[in-house]
């Protein structure tokens, strides 16, 4: 499951830093190149409801074989693109395969309770975190000597890597939930919805917030999301999504946090990467080295949460790595145009991807702790549908702003001053969560009803 969780984070940063080389191979215009982002992010978001319930009605493990073929096969067409619609395509059924319900469903079956279950999620978010890192650098690499097709192809082997390791390592099991009349449109609903809501999002580069288009599209959404809360309020078949889901503090408290978590960790990338290259006038090859620190910071944080999570509640937890982030982000608020990567880049980036990899295993717990075998996939969806829009908001939300303080003269001042104000930004949202953890998430938690008898979380000190 870590390979697989690596591969998608990889796939989801690797083509970034090639976006120039690929607009020149294929010839696509400056508006057409963001579609090789946004085909990813909208099928990813979007099916990402959908992928869970799959999961859980036909088999985690099924599900999970059938995405990592798509997905490999998706790479390789991609990379052998003769024009624009080609690559697109082949992004969009990247996306499409929708991995990750299937893979942390599995990582919670197996794993359901006790410090093997730490240990797991540990392992799990150093990956997913250092996924998104690495990325950066090899897309750099690659580009620079292998040429762009390597974005795409790279993935080939690793999917095969992880088709053969879950087919070898992974326990089939029947279908944990229960069959019935499918919720067809509920599904429709939500698939429209999320894909609707990441369009509006991130088709905000293009038109503003506040233009009619923006307006039109997000409004939809949201229409289209109530019509899918009422559907699965009084639908006689089998839901999405079970509303009463919802209902369980720990699971609301984590995609809450894991909302504003998303949208910041997905800004750090971004402003960091910037500021690396058109200020500090890093190659692309040298801001991917650069931002190297920052996975290894990851997975310091990541061991370090393993640690610390045979102790501390998982609240605890959540708390102190939003804090530890949140100082990270104000120090990057600090950066200036006349500075250098050891002064002003390596050091929050260390404090800064410590704090994420202090989060991200106990949110990914906090979010499926208590929840039936029978839900583990919606629940997964649940939470990567949480991260992603949170990821595509903030992305879209805080570059708005950053260019808003950036101004039209695009001087290295301006620039700076810029990607200081998302930063600072970043450094408000992860308050936020600590908020959210501190007011929502239990102090405690409940056996699961699967009948496991150890306790996810130890109780917190009045």
């Amino acid at each position: 499951m870590a390979v697989v969780q690596f591969m998608v984070s990889v796939d989801l940063s690797v083509v970034n830093l090639g976006l120039p080389r690929i607009a020149a191979g294929l010839g696509f215009s400056v508006v057409g190149l963001t579609w090789v982002i946004h085909a990813y992010a909208l099928t990813f978001g979007g099916l990402l409801l959908l992928g869970g319930k799959i999961a859980d009605r036909y088999g985690h493990k099924r599900v999970l074989l059938l995405g990592l073929a798509v997905f490999g096969l998706a790479s390789l067409a991609g990379g052998f693109a003769q024009e624009p619609g080609h690559l697109v395509a082949g992004r969009a059924l990247q996306g499409a395969a929708a991995l990750s319900p299937a893979a942390l469903a599995l990582l919670t079956v197996t794993f359901p309770s006790g410090k093997a279950r730490v240990r797991a999620y540990g392992i799990w978010s150093a990956v997913n975190a250092a996924g998104g890192a690495l990325g950066v650098l090899i897309g750099g690499v690659l580009t620079e000597y292998a040429g762009w097709r390597w974005v795409m192809f790279v993935s080939v082997p690793m999917a095969a890597i992880a088709l053969a390791l879950a087919w070898r390592g992974v326990s089939s099991a029947p279908p944990t939930a229960p069959g019935g009349r499918p919720d067809v449109l509920g599904a429709i609903l939500a698939t429209a919805g999320m894909s609707l809501l990441v369009f509006g999002v991130v088709r905000t580069d293009q038109y503003a917030w506040t233009s009619p288009v923006t307006l039109a599209t997000l409004g939809i959404a949201v229409a289209l999301l109530a019509a899918f809360v009422y559907v699965e309020r009084t639908t006689g078949r089998d839901p999405l999504i079970r509303l009463g889901l919802l209902t369980n503090r720990s699971v609301a408290g984590a995609n809450s946090y894991n909302l504003l978590l998303g949208a910041a960790m997905a800004s750090s990338f971004y402003f960091a990467s910037l500021y690396l290259q058109q200020v500090l006038e890093a190659s692309p090859t040298m801001a991917g080295i650069e931002l190297l620190p920052f996975a290894i910071g990851v997975i310091a944080g990541a061991a370090a949460a393993v640690k610390l999570g045979y102790r501390l509640p998982l609240r605890t937890m959540l708390i102190i790595g939003g804090l530890v982030t949140a100082i990270g982000f104000a120090w990057f608020g600090l950066i200036s145009a006349n500075g250098s990567f050891l002064t002003d880049a390596l050091g929050p980036s260390l404090v800064t991807s410590i704090g994420f990899g202090l989060c991200l295993g106990p949110v990914v717990s906090a979010a499926t702790v208590g929840v039936a075998p029978s839900e583990t996939g919606a629940a997964s969806g649940l939470l990567a549908s949480s991260r992603q829009i949170g990821a595509s908001l903030g992305l879209a939300a805080l570059g708005t702003a950053a260019h808003a303080r950036t101004g039209e003269t695009t001087t290295m001042e301006g620039l700076t001053e810029g990607y200081a104000l998302g930063m600072t930004l970043g450094a408000v949202l992860l308050v936020g969560a600590v908020l959210i953890a501190v007011t929502v998430l239990p102090r405690t938690s409940t056996a699961s009803p699967a009948g496991h008898g150890s306790r996810d979380l130890v109780p917190e000190p009045e």
